[in-house]
This record gives C-alpha cells, structure tokens and sequence, in this order.
C-alpha cells in the first residue's frame, strides 16, 4: 500500500541528519504553534498564503529564497569542514552522506535559493517600475511561488525520509540511471525539479506577458528601466529554456520508471545526449540568474551616484544580445567531451563574445559612477565589490573558454571557484544590495547600515578567503567533489578555504542582527516620504509601504526617468503637479488555488518518489478538481472606492508638500 516506503527509508544509523531533520522539525512546529496561539493564522491564511498581490508574492518568493540559502549554506560548511579535516583520514562524514551534501547544495543554492530570490525581488520591483497595478496572471503568479516551495520542500524531505541524489546537481548517466542509482535520490531530485520547474515556467510566462503588454501610459520599450529590460531578458531565457529542462528529466524519470532507453548505455540509448541538453538549458540559466542582477546594479549605481545610467541603449543591446548569445555556448561546459576541434571553437569564439558584451556593462556602471558624488550606503558597496570582482571571474572564464586550457581544468577545484566566484559576485551581491535598496519600499523603514557594512566586509574576506585558495588549489591539480585527500601541498589552501567559511558565518550572523536591529529601531529609521534613496525610477513615486493598487492614478511616463522628472519639477515649482480626478480601481481577489494545488502536488509528488500508485492519482486527481473550481469562480475581482484612493492619496501628497516646504528653493539635482 506504501509501495517503497518503509521504517527503513528514514536513516536510523545517521546521526548527522536525524538531529539535524528533529531540530527543522522541532523550529517549524514551535513557529506554527506560535502563530496559532497569537491568533496570527487567519492574518496570515487570508493577507500572506491566498495573496495574488505581486509585492507579498515578492517578499515570499524572496524569504523562501533566503531559508534554502541558508540551508544551502550549511552544506557548503560541510563540505569545507570535511575537506579541512579529511587530509589523510576520513573526516566526519562518510562518502555516501558526503555525496547527497554536495549534490543537494549545488540544486538547493540554483533551484531554491538563487532563483526564488531572482524571481522575488522581480515581482515586487518590475511592476511598480513599469507604473502598473500588477502582473499580467495574478493567480498564475501565486501558484508558481507555491510550486517552486514545493520543489523546496521535497528537497529537504529528502533528508530524513529516503535519500537525496548522490550524483551531483545535474546528475549525470549512466551514475542517474536506476542501474547504478537504485535508490530514491534521483527521483526526489527529478520530481522536485519536475514540479518547481513547472513554476518558474508559468512566471516566465507572466513577466514576458506583463512586459511587453503592460507599461504605464507613454513607457514605450526605450523609456523602461533597465531592471525591467534584464527581467524581460531572464523571462525569455526561462520561457524558451525551462522545456528543455522539463523534458530532458521527464525523459530520464522515464528511463528509471519505464525502462525507456533515452539515456542508457544500451538498447539504442546516449548518456552524451543528456549531457548537451542539461547545458543546453544549464547556461541559458546562468544568464537567468546573472541579468537580473545587473539590473539591480543599474538600478542601485546610478542612484548612489546622483547620475543617470552612461550608455542606456547601449546597455540594452548589450542585455538582449547576451540573452541571444547564451544559447551559443553550452559546450564550453564540456569541450572534453570529443566534439573535434571546429565545434569546440565556435562554442570557445561565442563564449569570449559573451564577455564583450558583458564587458560594456562593466565600463558602463563604471563611466556612471566616473564624476558622480557617490554615497558609499551598504547597496553601493555591494555594487563597487561585484564590479571588482566579478571582473575577476569573469577573466577566469575566459581563460575557460580558451579549449587547451579547459583541458587542463577541466573538474578541478580552479572550475569550482570561477563557478562561485562569478555567481556569488553577480546574483548573491545583487541580492543584498537589492534587499537592502528595496527593503524600506516593501516594509516602510530602512535596514541599519552599521550591522549592514559589517556583514559586507565580512563577505567580502572570506568571499577572499575561501575562493582564492580554490583557484591556487585547483591549478594544483586538485579535482573537485573529494570526500578525503593525501596530496600535502592541496592541505594548507583547503583549511585556508575553511577559514573562510567560519567568517561569512560571521557575516551571516551580522545579516540576522541587521534585520532584529532595524526592526527594533523602526521608528528611528522611518521611510515616511517613499524616497529614502533619493531615487529615479517609479516605484519611488509611491508610499513604503504601497498600497494595493500601488498607484491612484497611473503615471504618464515622458522620459527614461519618469519619477525623477515628476521630483524636479515639483522641487523647481516647490509644489505637486495638480491632483487629478480619482477613480475605483479594481484588483483582483486573493485566491487560494495556488497554495491547494501546491499541496496536491506535494503529495503527489513524494507518492511518485515512493511508487505510492493510489496517492498519486488521488493527488492529481485533486489538483484537477482546484483548477475547475478556479476556472467556475462568478466573482474574480473586488472594487477599491474613490474615496478610498482618494484619502490614501492626499495623505501621501501631504507628506510630500511638507517635504517641500521644509527644502525650499533647493539647488537643481545634477
């Protein structure tokens, strides 16, 4: 009845994971108890869970994304803790565990982490950018978050019921095949991957549809900022590269259920096949993660500069011809496979031109801050540190791109680094600088910069630490995924390494003060004009926190920077544009369908993972009966009265005109 599930799947013998799965489970039920007892559940089910308001699915999607980076980061310990210890011995963890802890983090750290925060931080921002109410498929928005938190908790189920895949994040055959992979590791990283996918494809969909339909009055595409240009970017790579992904699992899920030979090593089958479609959609998918953030860096410079963006068309070019550009270059992940010589350099050409490309955002984030009157806050910092050094990481990829050398380092720890060193540097920096530029618009008052630059300095020597020791080792010729080593001269940079880790676990610790600091102190850090930045773009126009409908009244956009054009005419007039004529606004109703068909795909999925045959149908078959009921709803939408709008609005005009009141005649910004 419970096909392969048996007393056996939880890990009796490990202690690792049975503490550590009793103490998840132990923290999620003392919150739940918690939010129960305070009378906190009716808030939450009806304001937070059923939300379709683009700005709370944000602030989810980049919370969930922040708990897996953290699980993921207590991976990445482990595995410098083991590896610092494991020189001529066996360390603390054996191979099988130390397997699924390096396969898990790198899935955790792309899927669950990087992408929820990616995705997070374009749902609040890019609406309110674009002077909009909200996202083309508000419904269709929530059910991605609710499938991608599935895909998340499938994943760390895995850690104390079963197993977790032990052959890497992009498991590869033959290793993934149920020949050599008997247990329900693969199929726990399928069925995760299979469902999340299905989420981030959906929100592909939604931003390109809300993008390219859905802009204020007068925003034609030249008058976007350039965060909504690399999200329209990002949603065509998810869009044309996420089915890649769906099918290329669905035909090793097949391989493994049905003995289909797709990618066996017998009966008509090719494991290499598997190989270039993973990269097929492997590096379109770094671009996926990478172009928002420099989005985010676009935003943030500019501002912290007191100029507008050097060269916006050019950095629009430049955004849309990477986006085409990263389809052209999946083989470099894999130049030893024995493609011939002609294939592997026009994979080696197209990755060097990517650089370029790259390379002109690079000098013009540069040229904006060239002559500027910057203010070094905590999101500048994160800027000026990913221009350093993800220039770094990026020379180190070029030299990947060079064949002779790839064959030199190819799977060692110098690959490891560059990795890490170009993804930390462009989407975890753009994450904290975006986080901290965009908080007091989500939550009305500003992070404390103290605790802010502390965690900064602290990333950035062990982010020294750890990588430059990679880089050394791995042209020593240390391969990657050791689980014990005897090489001596490998020993002193992999403690160097280990060292590093324990001061961002500092950093960490100073992020986690940061937040309880600020939010202790939020009076003191008050964000009650909407514009704790002196920004440029719209969604500073707003109150922190916006409304639901975000704007009483659209804007009409006149140029590529509307909001400040609004903010200098009205310091050059000391007074408000004219107050228009308000109107109800419609917005649509919060829904629960995301979050039900969410649950039944959970227990559909982990009924797959077990060959539980009755549950699965029952899943499905529930998930079906939620979208017939959504489809069957009389009433989609809820009125906001004019009043209403009308009364939010001349409390945030009043604000403003006192603002101005006390600034009078001030000098013209640069």
């Amino acid at each position: 009845m419970l096909g392969k599930l048996t007393w056996d799947a939880i890990p009796w013998d490990q202690p690792i994971p049975l503490i550590a799965g009793a103490a998840v489970l132990v923290i999620v039920l003392g919150i739940v108890a918690w939010i129960i007892l305070k009378g906190h559940l009716p808030y939450l089910w009806h304001e937070w869970i059923t939300s379709v308001d683009h700005k709370r699915i944000g602030v989810m999607y980049t919370l969930l994304g922040l708990v897996m980076l953290l699980r993921g980061f207590i991976d990445a310990i482990m595995m410098r803790s083991q590896q610092a210890i494991a020189y001529n011995g066996p360390g603390y963890l054996p191979p099988e565990h130390y397997d699924q802890i390096f396969s898990a983090h790198g899935t955790i750290m792309i899927f669950f982490a990087a992408m929820p925060l990616t995705i997070g931080l374009m749902n609040f921002v890019v609406p309110l950018q674009l002077g909009v109410r909200d996202v083309a498929f508000p419904t269709l928005n929530s059910t991605s978050l609710w499938l991608t938190a599935t895909g998340a908790l499938l994943v760390n189920i895995s850690l104390v019921v079963g197993e977790f895949s032990r052959a890497g994040w992009l498991p590869y055959p033959p290793l993934a095949e149920l020949q050599y992979s008997p247990g329900v590791g693969i199929d726990y990283y399928d069925w995760s991957l299979l469902i999340a996918g299905v989420g981030t494809l959906m929100t592909g969909i939604n931003f390109v549809t809300t993008i390219l339909k859905i802009r204020a009055p007068g925003m034609g595409y030249f008058r976007m900022p350039i965060y909504c240009w690399t999200a329209l970017a990002a949603s065509l790579l998810i869009v044309a590269a996420f089915p890649v992904l769906t099918a290329t699992l669905a035909m090793l899920t097949l391989d493994r259920y049905l003995g289909f030979h797709f990618f066996t090593n017998d009966g008509g089958g090719n494991m290499m096949m598997y190989i270039n479609l993973i990269w097929a959609w492997g590096h379109p998918e770094v671009y996926i993660l990478a172009l928002p953030a420099f989005g985010i860096f676009s935003e943030v410079i500019p501002t912290f500069s007191g100029r507008p963006l050097f060269g916006y068309r050019s950095m629009v070019i430049a955004t849309m011809g990477i986006c085409i550009v990263s389809y052209l270059v999946w083989l470099h992940h894999f130049f030893t496979m024995g493609a011939g010589p002609d294939v592997n350099a026009f994979f080696g050409i197209s990755s060097s031109i990517i650089a370029v490309m790259t390379g002109v955002k690079i000098y013009n984030w540069i040229f904006t801050m060239y002559g500027g009157l910057i203010r070094f806050t905590t999101p500048m910092l994160w800027s000026v540190a990913f221009v350093v050094t993800f220039t770094i990481g990026g020379m180190t990829g070029v030299l990947l791109a060079v064949v002779p050398a790839d064959f030199v380092l190819h799977e060692s720890m110098f690959l490891v680094a560059h990795f890490h060193n170009v993804i930390i540097s462009s989407v975890i920096f753009a994450t904290f600088a975006g986080i901290t530029y965009w908080f007091p618009k989500a939550f009305g008052f500003r992070l404390h910069e103290g605790w802010g630059k502390a965690a900064f300095w602290l990333t950035m020597v062990g982010y020294l630490l750890v990588f430059v020791p990679l880089y050394i080792v791995g042209l020593l010729g240390m391969t990657r995924r050791l689980q014990q080593y005897d090489v001596a001269s490998w020993h002193p940079w992999v403690v160097a390494a280990g060292v590093g880790i324990i001061i961002w676990m500092c950093a960490a610790a100073c992020q986690v003060i940061q937040v309880v600091v600020s939010i202790r102190h939020r009076e003191e850090l008050r964000d009650a004009l909407g514009d704790p930045w002196d920004g440029r773009s719209l969604e500073w126009a707003t109150v922190s926190p916006p409304p639901a409908f975000n704007f009483a009244v659209l804007p009409k956009v006149h140029g590529e920077e509307p909001y400040w054009e609004i903010k200098r005419r009205a310091i050059e007039t000391q007074q408000l544009a004219e107050e228009p004529d308000y109107e109800p606004i419609e917005l649509p109703r919060n829904s629960p369908t995301g979050f039900i068909c969410a649950f039944f795909a959970t227990i559909t999925g982990f009924a797959l993972i077990w060959h539980i045959w009755w549950l699965a149908g029952l899943g499905i078959a529930a998930a079906y009966v939620v979208f017939v009921w959504f489809a069957w709803r009389d009433v989609e939408e809820y009125a906001i009265p004019a009043a209403e709008v009308a009364q939010q609005e001349r409390e945030r005009r009043k604000i403003r005109q006192e603002w101005l009141d006390q600034h009078p005649r001030i000098a013209e910004p640069a």
